[in-house]
């Protein structure tokens, strides 16, 4: 499966050559694996995954098979409507239906046809929970638990997960896996499954250097290397493409680079593009991405925007109009043992729990702390331009870093002594003495924290409606109340940890039609040439509207370019008849 160059002629041909072995690049291998086609898959890194296999995998796909599992309100029209609501002119109305139909299309044909499996989550809310169409479960997949044994010696290609989101030095638990952890002192339900997951992974560490057990995002690239293993496709990993070969009909092949090699491959149906979009670009990067420029991203090292430039060399042509050209959420940094830095995402496990709050640089209050991490960087954009926002810091109290843990110190956590010396965590005996070390007014940060603490007790935010939607309470904690996101901040020292913009993945890319065809200018297809994933400009429009909005169209869009390159949908068909009378 995974080959060197030197196993490849000059002049080899396969039907499907995709570059890119993120979610997007194996999807769209394994959609032409299934139908019998030869595939050769190009990654510029040493691992297959992306961003992907770092991420929590969620799949944005509504109305799939395994919906009305959990919901029976759902519809096309209600997601369709949601979808407008939120997303509005910034992308084309045509593209975001094709995803709404071919979607549920591409899950079943993953789950009949291939090992990949989801399941959907009991409540897994839309971000913008006040946005028609809005719901609370269904469209939010995510891949099962994956026994990693099955790839043998392949499993080591898969990119491992962040550090700092496993336990025990490598062992991967999902959100299931830590609710039992959580309760095994409580439920023997619980405490059956930790003492599993806890026993496997000390069994998987007497042979190997990592757990075996992949969840999340690991598991959606394992599930999908193992269907394409069993179906012969090819994959050279440290490999670039330099060229494009064009003929007739548009882009026919491309000119492979490794280790100094070169060899020219073509393509008989097509070239899927999935490199992961332009973050980490020479350029580029500073000239899409908001002012100032982040400095650190949580995602995969490959995006590097280079099979955009030989695109945009064909014509092609990037999407403009998104509300921002990247998703983002805010990030915690601290250096490893190593010498490398730690890029902590901030998702859901501390922003929206009691007995914390966010704050600027003055001590002031600049956001819905229980907003999308998206949103959440959008305003510390938007507050920087008047008060210093960039860092801000998240805040919390004794019990509160005990119970729910803050960035990088986890839950429960009884040495901070290395978080302390190294300045990742900043601790203070009172809330004055914590805004001296801040650099803030005491007064300042003490009246914040005061104001949080009458909230805490009505369970109303006034300020900026904390809590006021299900998607807020959702991420909060439900034993408490009446508001399950605010709770005091009161038991002393009291503890910060600095935050930081980060980029997640790439909003604005080239510019596609329904069938993931790179278009050029005058909005005409590039013969050959698709791109899906964050190659491809977001059908979200920069918008965030829920869980998983990158990985649910880059599976779909996967689906349709190898359904419209194979001549499987009504559109290619109709090309092919018109070629031929044309001939």
């Amino acid at each position: 499966m995974f080959a060197s160059i030197d196993a490849i002629s000059d002049n080899a041909s396969y039907d499907i050559i995709v570059v890119g072995a993120g979610g997007g690049g194996l999807a769209a291998a394994v959609f032409a694996a299934i139908a019998g086609k030869s595939v050769l898959v190009v990654e510029r890194t040493e691992y297959v995954g992306g961003t992907t296999a770092l991420s929590a995998a969620t799949t944005w796909i509504p109305n799939s098979l395994h919906a009305s599992t959990v919901a029976t309100d759902d519809s096309f029209e209600k997601a369709a409507t949601f979808l407008t609501g939120v997303v509005g002119n910034r992308s084309s109305a045509s593209l975001r239906e094709a995803f709404l139909k071919s979607g549920p299309d591409a899950v079943a044909a993953l789950e009949a046809k291939t090992d990949v499996r989801f399941r959907p989550y009991a409540t897994h809310p839309d971000y913008e929970q006040q946005v028609e169409g809005a719901t609370m479960r269904g469209r939010a997949l995510e891949p099962l638990p994956f026994d990693g044994r099955e790839l043998g010696d392949d499993l080591a290609r898969i990119r491992p997960p962040i550090p700092e989101f496993t336990l025990f030095g490598g062992m991967m638990v999902d959100r299931t896996d830590i609710g039992h952890l959580l309760g095994l002192r409580t439920s023997w339900k619980s405490f059956r499954h930790a003492a599993a997951i806890l026993a496997r992974y000390g069994l998987d560490r007497l042979k190997s250097p990592r757990g075996t057990r992949l969840v999340m995002g690991n598991a959606l690239i394992g599930r999908l290397l193992l269907s394409l293993k069993k179906r012969g496709g090819a994959v050279l990993l440290g490999t670039s493409v330099s060229q494009f070969l064009t003929g007739p009909d548009g882009v026919a092949g491309v000119v492979l680079v490794q280790a100094g090699q070169t060899r020219t491959v073509e393509a008989r149906h097509g070239v899927v593009l999935a490199a992961g979009g332009f973050n980490r670009h020479k350029t580029r990067r500073a000239q899409l991405l908001a002012s100032p420029t982040p400095d650190f991203s949580p995602a995969a090292p490959g995006h590097t925007g280079e099979m955009q430039d030989l695109a945009l060399g064909l014509g092609a042509r990037l999407g403009e109009g998104n509300l921002d050209n990247a998703y983002w959420a805010p990030v915690s940094l601290r250096t490893r043992p190593d010498g490398s830095t730690a890029v902590f995402p901030h998702f859901v496990l501390d922003r929206s729990k009691p007995g914390t709050v966010c704050v600027d640089q003055s001590g002031r209050r600049f956001v819905n702390e229980s907003t999308s991490y998206h949103l959440f960087v959008r305003a510390m954009f938007e507050a920087n331009r008047s008060v210093p926002t960039i860092p801000c810091y998240i805040i919390t109290d004794a019990a509160g870093l005990k119970s729910y843990g803050l960035g990088q110190v986890r839950m429960g956590a009884k040495n901070l002594k290395p978080y302390l010396d190294d300045g990742y965590l900043i601790e203070g005996a009172t809330v004055a003495a914590l805004a001296e070390k801040l650099g803030m007014e005491p007064a300042v940060l003490e009246k914040t924290v005061a104001d949080m603490n009458g909230y805490a007790r009505t369970g109303v935010d006034p300020e900026f409606g904390r809590g006021a939607t299900a998607y807020h309470r959702a991420n909060g904690d439900a034993s408490k109340g009446p508001n399950p996101t605010l709770g005091p901040i009161a038991t002393a020292p009291f503890y910060a940890v600095k935050l930081v913009p980060g980029d997640i993945g790439a909003a604005t890319g080239l510019v596609i039609d329904e069938w993931a065809r790179v278009l050029d200018g005058e909005n005409r297809p590039i013969g050959g040439l698709y791109a899906c994933g964050n190659e491809a400009n977001s059908i979200m429009g920069g918008t965030y509207p829920g869980p998983g909005i990158t990985i649910g169209p880059a599976l779909t869009f996967a689906y349709r370019a190898v359904q419209h390159a194979l001549g499987q949908c009504d559109a290619a068909k109709g090309q092919a008849s018109h070629r031929a009378e044309v001939a």
